[in-house]
């Protein structure tokens, strides 16, 4: 596994650094100290798998930069490391196509966690409440959602999806950006903005975060033994 680290503080890289490597044998870390060395090991090499961003980087906006791996190398998962604790900073993360969002405040066990959480096609949101600092969002409790959850969860009786409507939210429950969406069920981006339309007003949500946390909520509220529910051909 190939990991790219971007943070411009030298403790903090080491700090993750030594983390990452606690994952396994076969991981492979390069580690940029500012946006510029960033964009330049991503030009070296695409094949990154997995790539931790801090927000506040000395020479770069950290979302800016978020931005660019997401538009340009859309099978990179991305996961915002970053002293902020702000709702609205994890709600932008996620809406941006972050993958997850540690504080680093986390305990390495905490990071580690949520690392291997996404590498196994999880997303990892921290448990927080949203509302003083997120607009006009209700006050709601996001819980960690990991990839068998979301598999149940997609499937859930609720939410009244068509099959392709479903593998769209299994794939934007994993952050993959619209055009990485395209690619993998061979639509065009306008279908898939349709679909994606369609899901959201299908779940009463209007971004990709807030079906993160609906379809949390909904795994919270559903009785043990839950069995997955295939979704009626229309």
């Amino acid at each position: 596994m190939k990991v790219l680290l971007i943070d411009d503080h030298p403790l903090i890289l080491s700090a993750l650094q030594s983390v990452i490597q606690g994952l396994g044998d076969d991981v492979e870390v390069t580690a940029a100290d500012s946006g510029q060395a960033a964009r330049a090991a991503l030009s070296r090499s695409t094949h990154y798998d997995l790539a931790l961003l801090d927000l506040h980087l000395g020479d770069l906006n950290g979302f800016d930069l978020l931005s660019e791996i997401r538009e340009n190398y859309p099978s990179i998962a991305v996961v915002v490391v970053s002293a902020s604790d702000r709702t609205s900073d994890v709600i932008r993360s996620i809406d941006m196509g972050a993958m997850g969002f540690v504080s680093k405040r986390s305990s390495n066990e905490t990071l580690a966690a949520a690392l291997r959480q996404v590498m196994s096609g999880g997303v990892y949101v921290p448990p927080m409440s949203m509302g003083s600092d997120a607009g006009s969002q209700p006050t709601e409790h996001l819980s960690p959602a990991g990839p068998h959850d979301l598999h149940s969860a997609v499937h859930l009786p609720q939410w009244g999806l068509t099959p392709r409507q479903t593998d769209v939210l299994a794939s934007l429950l994993k952050g993959h950006p619209n055009k990485l969406i395209a690619r993998e069920l061979n639509l065009s981006v306008e279908t898939v903005k349709d679909h994606v339309a369609a899901v959201l007003r299908a779940l009463g949500v209007s971004s990709r975060t807030q079906a993160v946390i609906a379809v949390s909520q909904a795994l919270q509220k559903q009785p043990s033994g839950f069995s997955a529910w295939r979704p009626v051909q229309r």
